[in-house]
């Protein structure tokens, strides 16, 4: 079996740790210490987070879309395989380097999905998005942080927490919907969903199709 080889490195702001980009093959991983948060193999459930959303407001003209978190670009991908030609969809990414690393080593896994005239990219804090953005969003697809339980930044729980939800809420358009990738289940961020104005549905998805690691994911329309 091929060695895995780190092909870089990149802190996170806000010693949030640090992410290395490994290549094993045409495999590659992201890992954050011993934690594998993506690897290019395994898709499902980050492509799911896309679809799910587009289900509830596919019938909108113009859809704007603000994904948090470009990782290896599932999400992003599938979102712009449905969506028309008039959407809007913007990335936040908070570390350079995760873009960087899109259009060098891991150009073969974003198959080009940076440069179609539809994704425009932030490079900074989605949650700076989001509380400069009033009515303006369809839908918000955060895969930030491993979920509402994280494991880097303490600063990314104002986005799970009851502020953040409300200010979320306050972006969307009449409607739309907030959508949350997670590692895990979370009862208590179902619950917090609810008191914060929004009817969630909880989906329990899988890494890569009927197998792989189980993922959950939150679609959350604006009461």
């Amino acid at each position: 079996m091929l060695p895995w080889v780190q092909l870089d490195s990149a802190r996170i702001p806000d010693d949030g740790g640090e992410l290395r980009l490994k290549q094993r093959g045409q495999e590659f991983s992201i890992m954050l210490g011993s934690n594998e948060l993506m690897n290019s193999q395994l898709s499902g459930s980050e492509e799911a987070l896309a679809t799910l959303s587009w289900e509830k407001i596919k019938d909108r003209p113009k859809p704007s879309i603000l994904i948090g978190g470009l990782g290896m670009g599932f999400t992003l991908r599938a979102a712009l395989a449905i969506m028309p030609p008039d959407a809007t969809v913007t990335v936040a990414e908070l570390v350079p380097a995760v873009v960087r690393w899109a259009r060098g080593p891991m150009a073969e896994v974003f198959k080009g999905c940076l440069d179609d005239p539809r994704t425009k990219i932030y490079q900074g804090d989605v949650g700076e998005l989001i509380r400069g953005s009033k009515s303006v969003y369809d839908a918000i697809l955060l895969d930030v942080d491993n979920g509402p339980d994280g494991l880097t930044r303490e600063s990314n729980d104002a986005l799970y927490n009851t502020r953040g939800l409300r200010t979320a809420h306050q972006a969307l358009r009449p409607g739309g919907v907030l959508s949350v990738w997670s590692s895990g289940p979370d009862n208590a961020f179902t619950k917090r969903l609810d008191n914060c104005g929004y009817n969630a549905e909880v989906v329990n998805t899988r890494a890569n199709g009927k197998r792989g690691v189980k993922h959950v994911i939150w679609v959350a329309t604006k009461r």
